[in-house]
């Protein structure tokens, strides 16, 4: 029999904003007009009958509907809680469904987006397959990590990798960070150049050139502007833009047409009738580093920080070449200690334009 508290008159109507319907009310409807008992939906529920009957008051105060007619002998749905039981079920179904999509995050997919396939970001995502099978970590391709930033911060994209040192500091403020690797970098040479047939080429053979390195890609700001401050020191051209190439194929076409050079990493796959040469005298750096949304908890994500770990340990990636050269603002972010060896003849690093480089490069002229 229902306490006498649950026979008292209705409330006064009083309308709510029935988005901000607590679930824990409507579970405690469904329960009371499943049950048409309070006592029975009580212990259903594991909560006191007095608080059952508290909640179904609230509820019909945010609605401004009575839902159930009460009698010290029977209680009944009203016209509107027959009305509002099917959208009610239907709101705690999707509840449970958010709740067990989110309670194995093994279960959702981590988005990491690698810019270009076939680098540092791809074996990356390989260990980390490799140290956590099961889960679905997706491969993305969004070519810049200015424009994988905020598409990680909209959360269409978990993970990704670059310059981090380029993004606006807003940005860079909601992103969790981990060096990855220096990136020893290289130029992009059309087979006829007239550097192609070098080993390697120093910055300074490029004086005068112009290089391709993005220019007019929204995509990926933060390459273009690491590239002025490259080419600054050198007196190298930055080539203009060219229209946004789409894939291997596209971008090949493109390059052969302009002719230009393109700056790179030393991983960079050659493309036909192209090589890669890489860069001396000293060696630029790129700073390649592993970001992500602040909060976000997956375990792709550790196993993704650990197979960058992993892979650095055993490949010296964090390891910065002796004399080679990086901006400040970059070796802020990365943090990992240069290389010891013997102490450069010609004196400390130097510091000009933001850069930070030594003087000589060990083994060199």
């Amino acid at each position: 029999m229902p306490a006498p508290d649950d026979a008292a008159p209705p409330h006064p109507r009083t309308p709510g904003r029935h988005g901000d319907t607590d679930p824990r009310l409507l579970r405690a409807f469904v329960a009371v007009a499943e049950e048409l008992h309070f006592t029975r939906a009580a212990a259903r529920l594991y909560v006191a009958q007095q608080a059952l009957s508290r909640d179904i008051r609230r509820l019909e105060r945010e609605l401004g509907a009575d839902l159930f007619v009460r009698t010290t002998r029977q209680v009944a749905l009203t016209a509107d809680g027959e009305r509002l039981l099917p959208y009610a079920r239907r709101v705690l179904e999707a509840h449970a469904d958010l709740a067990a999509a989110f309670a194995d995050p093994v279960a959702r997919p981590l988005f990491v987006d690698l810019n270009t396939d076939g680098m540092t970001a791809a074996r990356v995502l390989a260990r980390a397959r490799e140290l956590a099978p099961a889960c679905e970590l997706m491969a993305r391709f969004e070519s810049g990590l200015t424009w994988a930033a905020g598409e990680i911060l909209a959360g269409r994209l978990d993970v990704s990798f670059g310059r981090a040192a380029g993004l606006d500091p807003g940005v860079r403020a909601r992103l969790g960070m981990q060096p990855v690797r220096y990136e020893p970098m290289a130029v992009l040479l059309p087979a006829d150049h007239r550097l192609a047939g070098r080993e390697a080429v120093a910055p300074g053979d490029l004086a005068g050139e112009t290089v391709y390195a993005g220019n007019g890609n929204a995509r990926t700001e933060e390459w273009t502007d690491f590239a002025r401050l490259l080419f600054a020191d050198w007196g190298i051209e930055l080539a203009p833009s060219v229209p946004l190439a789409v894939g291997v194929a596209e971008f090949q076409r493109v390059m052969a047409k302009s002719a230009y050079p393109v700056l790179c990493v030393v991983d960079f796959p050659p493309l036909p009738g192209t090589v890669v040469r890489p860069l001396v005298r000293p060696v630029p750096v790129s700073p390649l580093l592993l970001v992500w949304r602040k909060g976000l908890r997956h375990p792709g994500l550790d196993a993704l920080r650990e197979a960058a770990a992993r892979l650095g340990a055993e490949g010296g990636w964090l390891v910065r070449p002796e004399g080679s050269w990086l901006p400040a603002a970059d070796a802020a972010l990365m943090r990992a200690p240069v290389r010891p060896g013997r102490q450069d003849p010609a004196g400390p690093a130097r510091r000009h334009g933001g850069t930070d480089t030594a003087r000589k490069w060990p083994g060199t002229q």
